[in-house]
């Protein structure tokens, strides 16, 4: 099966895909911006810096943010953040449908059958090499 990963530019420095995507998400759930990055694998700083650029692009935040606490604080998403990875997702979906069906029938070469050997084969009976 295909999966069909795609990035949304609205502007050349304003993107949205499926890192920022996952962010959210992963945000929504733990409600903590260092459990996100550590579940997804990214340095706080990272991740930090991927959230301030979601929360500038568009006219309001996907997140708001408390600070320390006897609960120590946390991240969650606003109403707006919440329906902007419901509008990623249900198009995700529809490219998904599209891609299966517009290459439904085609064959793909598993790594067993690619053509990779083949291209070392070439390179060793290259004349340069038979020196």
């Amino acid at each position: 099966m295909q999966t069909v990963r795609f990035r949304i530019d609205f502007t050349p420095t304003c993107s949205l895909g499926p890192g920022k995507i996952a962010l959210l998400e992963t945000i929504g759930r733990t409600g903590s911006l260092r459990r996100a990055a550590r579940e997804l694998g990214m340095s706080y700083r990272y991740a930090w810096r991927l959230l301030d650029d979601i929360n500038h692009m568009f006219a309001q935040p996907a997140t708001t943010a408390s600070v320390g606490g006897a609960g120590g604080g946390g991240v969650e998403l606003t109403p707006f953040g919440t329906d902007l990875i419901r509008r990623y997702r249900a198009l995700a979906r529809r490219i998904d449908r599209l891609a299966q069906t517009a290459f439904r029938g085609i064959a793909v070469r598993t790594d067993a059958q690619s053509s990779a050997p083949v291209a070392r084969k070439r390179l060793a009976r290259s004349p340069a090499r038979a020196k």
